[in-house]
């Protein structure tokens, strides 16, 4: 089975910046998306940043030019720097793997336990 470490949670002040990652382990899998979404108290949670396979990425509007998506293939892992941070950022981040396993071939998601930004102002 497919397990995602998550690391780089943390508290941080207005403007700061905090790189989150995620490395995705196991065995005959392939990734076709990987990336960051975010849930605050009291809303849904929401996607933050993916990146696909073939190397397109997707931002929501509230981080774009703020958050840069990045991978190491190598590595099965994804990066996500945040620059200058805001209030509104505060939330949990989870890791999110859309996967293909290999035998027999399916797709299947995987979530990571949440890792805590804190944002202050």
């Amino acid at each position: 089975q497919v397990q995602l470490v998550e690391s780089g949670g943390g508290l941080v002040q207005a403007r700061g910046s905090l790189r989150l990652s995620c490395a995705a382990s196991g065995s005959r899998f392939s990734i076709n998306a990987m990336g960051w979404y975010r849930q605050a108290p009291g809303n849904q949670r929401e996607l933050v940043a993916t990146f696909t396979s073939g190397g397109r990425t997707n931002y929501a509007d509230s981080v774009k030019g703020r958050f840069t998506i990045s991978r190491d293939n190598a590595k099965n892992t994804v990066i996500l720097q945040m620059n200058s941070l805001k209030p509104e950022d505060t939330a949990v981040y989870y890791c999110h793997a859309a996967v293909r396993v290999a035998s027999p071939p399916y797709d299947i998601d995987y979530w990571g336990q949440g890792t805590q930004v804190t944002v202050s102002s």
